[in-house]
């Protein structure tokens, strides 16, 4: 569709951008209106946009257009900015501009860090959540944890070896892929794929192999999505012409 959103930071979910190029779109929606209620994946009911999973899930399996009740918000996108500054944090600032070290510094110091690992606890219990759900067969469950932990990824992460897409992200969207091709949900599963791919998943192997995606492997789709990522050094399609050409195997 032509409308992207994403996690705002009250945990809701907003319009962050409109592309009229990628589906139709209502010329009234705006980036920064907030999403209030969903199309479900099937009929005409709506479901309240609690939570970015749930969210995501609408969208991906809806078949038809996707309905959207808004709230309009004039094009403001404070939704995705910084909540505003306490003192401790106004201290910082002026010690920062400054150059100094002190309280201020250290007290956000010792906040951001409790919050950032505040943040990863609650997205690797939603990933286990997940896994466990995934094991019981409530595929639709699992999928709703893995969307919401892609809608939890750090603004602006950076990892140790310079990605710009957490571990926990490559595979939670890897996951999401599996849910739906274990639902039998084909286009929706190589949707998903194709974001765990974009987003720098690189086993190739166990994408070729995984049991839990034997259902996208039969989609014709599966290996042009697959090569445009990992081209094989084995180009099967041109072994088989040339072997058409010159009448290998025949007797």
């Amino acid at each position: 569709i032509g409308v992207s959103i994403a996690r705002g930071n009250d945990g809701r979910c907003y319009v962050s951008g409109v592309n009229p190029a990628k589906g139709s779109v209502d010329s009234r929606i705006q980036p920064g209106d907030k999403l209030l209620r969903v199309s479900q994946s099937f009929g005409n009911e709506t479901w309240e946009a609690l939570n970015y999973g749930q969210v995501a899930y609408a969208i991906r399996t809806r078949n038809g257009d996707v309905y959207f009740q808004l709230l309009k918000r004039g094009g403001d996108m404070s939704c995705f900015e910084k909540k505003e500054v306490d003192e401790a944090e106004a201290m910082w600032s002026k010690e920062r501009a400054g150059g100094n070290y002190g309280a201020g510094t250290k007290e956000m110091q010792q906040r951001n860090y409790i919050a950032k690992m505040e943040e990863s606890r609650k997205r690797r219990e939603l990933f286990d959540d997940g896994l466990d759900k995934f094991k019981s067969g409530d595929y639709q469950g699992a999928l709703l944890d893995w969307e919401n932990v892609l809608g939890l990824e750090p603004m602006g992460y950076m990892s140790d070896r310079g990605s710009q897409i957490s571990q926990i992200y490559q595979v939670a969207a890897f996951n999401i892929a599996c849910c739906y091709s274990k639902m039998g949900e084909t286009q929706a599963g190589l949707e998903a794929l194709e974001e765990a791919l974009k987003s720098g998943y690189e086993d190739y192997d166990k994408i070729r192999n995984e049991p839990n995606l034997a259902t996208l492997r039969e989609s014709e789709e599966f290996k042009p999505l697959l090569n445009r990522f990992d081209e094989p050094i084995f180009n099967e399609d041109v072994a088989n012409a040339i072997k058409g050409l010159f009448g290998f195997g025949k007797k």
